[in-house]
């Protein structure tokens, strides 16, 4: 299941992406298999081992081109590894939800992304999340879950607070949406007929990708995708590092003054 849209982040063979909060890798393995140069980052060690483990898979049953290359990294997203200006594509997919100082993390974004480079980031849409929140304090209210809920607005001027530029966005995933507010309103934790029943339908879409369950979600994303999904370029003549790390900073503070 992918949420970015790989054409507008314009992903290329060779290029170097990094895949920040991979997860279990879903982005990172389409990107391995466009023949991109993939670097999967987590916090999380069962999760860089999944991915390690997927990818390893991927590579064995000849499924990415030749050229193509992956690592995977144990990493912080306010602190990432790797040196300015040094990767081509970034994708922080269902991540910045989770992380209390997300300036920071945009900012390390625009950090080691090279100068003309883009980046993708995809966060919980606001009204479906603002339903989920409303039926079940489960559902984010725990240990390394959602701390907040995005308007895209916010998203555009935290990105532009640390030098980027947003451009382009979309929704997705709108049949996940009413899955969601079903297992709020049921418990996240029980069990259920009806969701599981929907659980079902949602693996048969992803399955067979049939005609019917494409369709309907082409023209329900717009109104109720689960996903907002931004891209954001770096400019090519940057306004520097320290630019950057200012605007990030005077975004905390104006946060801190308004607590």
């Amino acid at each position: 299941m992918l949420t970015v849209d790989y054409d507008l982040l314009d992903l290329g063979p060779g290029m170097t992406v990094l895949d920040l909060g991979c997860g279990e890798g879903r982005h990172a393995f389409e990107a391995y298999r466009r023949g991109a140069k993939v670097v999967a980052v987590d916090w999380g060690v069962p999760e860089v081992e999944t991915t390690k483990r997927w990818l390893g898979a991927i590579a064995e049953a000849g499924e990415a081109p030749e050229g193509a290359a992956y690592e995977v990294v144990r990493g912080d997203l306010l602190h990432l590894p790797f040196p300015d200006a040094s990767v081509d594509r970034v994708m922080a997919s269902e991540v910045l939800e989770h992380i209390p100082d997300d300036v920071t993390a945009m900012a390390e974004i625009f950090r080691v992304l090279k100068p003309g480079g883009r980046a993708v980031v995809t966060v919980p849409r606001y009204g479906p999340e603002r339903i989920c929140w409303a039926l079940s304090d489960e559902y984010h209210a725990n240990e390394g879950g959602h701390i907040r809920i995005y308007t895209a607005p916010v998203v555009r001027t935290r990105l532009a607070s640390v030098g980027l530029t947003p451009g382009a966005s979309h929704h997705a995933h709108a049949l996940h949406a009413p899955f969601w507010w079903l297992k709020c309103a049921v418990g996240v934790n029980r069990d259920s007929a009806l969701v599981r029943a929907y659980h079902r339908l949602l693996v048969w879409d992803l399955t067979k990708r049939p005609w019917l369950t494409r369709t309907a979600e082409r023209f329900l994303d717009p109104l109720i995708g689960k996903s907002l999904v931004v891209y954001a370029d770096k400019p090519a003549t940057s306004i520097g590092l320290s630019g950057a790390g200012g605007a990030a900073s005077a975004e905390r503070g104006e946060t801190a003054a308004a607590r």
